[in-house]
């Protein structure tokens, strides 16, 4: 009997709606009086009658739906009682749907019991030559979870580019295939939190919540640098779910191998699997993604004006995103038709021409990412740390600005222009065939052209 109700709150315990304080001021209390599993009758006592009134009225269908899931997907009914007050009926008129009725809404509080967004499914997202070796590798997955050669499954890329998109649509499409499938997206922040609360409450059930999972979605792993407990309580759990097949996916805004204070065996756990790039989408990618997203606002974006907003829009999906939505609602106010001059007045303030951006910009950007000092870039000194950063802004400048190779070289120190033709040439040769160095540099130009 014990059993049934440790496996009920295994499932809460895991569910995104119980984060923060919730399932231990709200869950952990709860008794259980009484299971009986041939009416599938479960008696609850809670500590006081606020307590029980709140609990049943606020977490009440919640505890039901995972109660279901536990007794075989049979429905459960559940008495509130108050210690050992006579039980009072639950205020759920009628037993949760079954699964094999297909109902949208039973598969809409599924997903959101495992932390899912319902709305970054497969189908709605727009493939392109950015994306289309992740999105490959993200359906291969969502249909053949736990494949050595896929897991972990690594996506990397940008802000905004569809990452947390592809690990959604993993997790609703493996639920669809396998209700029953213990899923759980979630956060590295999250997961952080989550840590230190179970350290801080000596709950050994922490890793037992993460290890039961048949599919395991981080968030944003690069969130797990420079927190050494952390990492050695997920390098435990990585090693428990890989080791029994279970499918882990990780999203990250940088190569495995580049990840900031990530243990080194955490580096090479992660870049064992399947490592994907997401880069900024081309043009045609962005065009279609603003007409898909103007059809799921119930809009018609013309295609000339879908075509106008992606060749100034270039640096990830969100940008596309709030400038539709300034469009539309400045189309919308002004009472008049979406078109290409209603868009340039629309976003006017936000439209920047590559040559506003500068050398000077540039430079900036790639010493931050690559850890060294601006006047590197103008040094004459030559160590590798120093000497591929200040190349690869050489070769942004000539490519993001209308500088000449003399005017970049007078910039980077008094270079010489074959100096800077020689970096061009270097750097744009590299990046054929280097990988990372690809990603990087989609990286970069993102971030400078959203300076």
């Amino acid at each position: 009997m014990k059993d049934f109700w440790k496996d009920c709150c295994d499932r809460l315990r895991l569910d995104a709606r119980l984060g923060g304080e919730k399932y231990s001021n709200w869950i952990e209390p709860l008794q259980m009086q009484s299971w009986d599993p041939e009416n599938g009758v479960l008696t609850l006592a809670a500590p006081s009658s606020p307590k029980k009134e709140v609990t049943r009225d606020t977490y009440g269908e919640i505890i039901a739906f995972h109660a279901q899931r536990a007794n075989d997907d049979q429905p459960v009914k559940i008495i509130w009682t108050v210690q050992e007050a006579s039980p009072v009926r639950s205020s759920m008129s009628s037993a949760p749907v079954r699964p094999e009725q297909k109902s949208q809404q039973v598969s809409d509080q599924l997903a959101k019991s495992c932390g899912l967004m319902t709305e970054l499914s497969f189908e709605n997202f727009v493939s392109g030559l950015s994306n289309n070796v992740a999105l490959g590798a993200a359906m291969y997955v969502a249909s053949h979870p736990g494949t050595k050669s896929y897991n972990p499954l690594y996506i990397y890329g940008g802000v905004g580019l569809g990452k947390t998109h592809l690990m959604h649509a993993i997790g609703l499409e493996v639920l669809k295939r396998n209700p029953r499938a213990r899923v759980l997206c979630i956060s590295a922040n999250s997961y952080i939190s989550e840590f230190m609360k179970a350290i801080k409450n000596q709950d050994q059930g922490f890793y037992q919540s993460f290890n039961s999972l048949d599919l395991l979605l981080l968030d944003d792993v690069q969130m797990l640098g420079a927190r050494g407990g952390t990492q050695n309580a997920f390098f435990s759990t990585f090693e428990s779910l890989v080791s029994h097949g279970k499918q882990i996916v990780l999203t990250s805004d940088t190569y495995a191998r580049q990840l900031k204070d990530v243990d080194e065996r955490l580096k090479s756990r992660f870049a064992g699997g399947m490592s994907v790039p997401i880069d900024p989408p081309e043009l045609e990618t962005r065009q279609a993604i603003l007409m898909k997203k103007a059809e799921q606002r119930g809009k018609v974006l013309p295609e000339n004006v879908a075509f106008f907003i992606a060749k100034h829009m270039k640096s990830n999906v969100r940008e596309l995103e709030g400038a539709l939505q300034q469009v539309i609602a400045h189309a919308q106010f002004n009472g008049i038709e979406i078109s290409i001059e209603q868009a340039k007045v629309a976003l006017h303030d936000i439209i920047t021409p590559n040559d506003q951006i500068t050398v000077q910009d540039i430079q900036k950007k790639v010493a931050d990412y690559y850890k060294i000092r601006v006047a590197d870039m103008h040094s004459k000194r030559r160590p590798k740390q120093i000497a591929v950063p200040r190349q690869i802004a050489m070769y942004l400048s000539k490519k993001l600005t209308q500088k000449s190779y003399p005017e970049i070289g007078e910039l980077f120190g008094g270079k010489d222009h074959t100096t800077v033709i020689y970096a061009c040439q270097k750097i744009e040769t590299e990046r054929r065939t280097n990988e990372e160095l690809n990603h990087e540099l989609h990286v970069l130009e993102q971030n400078i052209q959203s300076f």
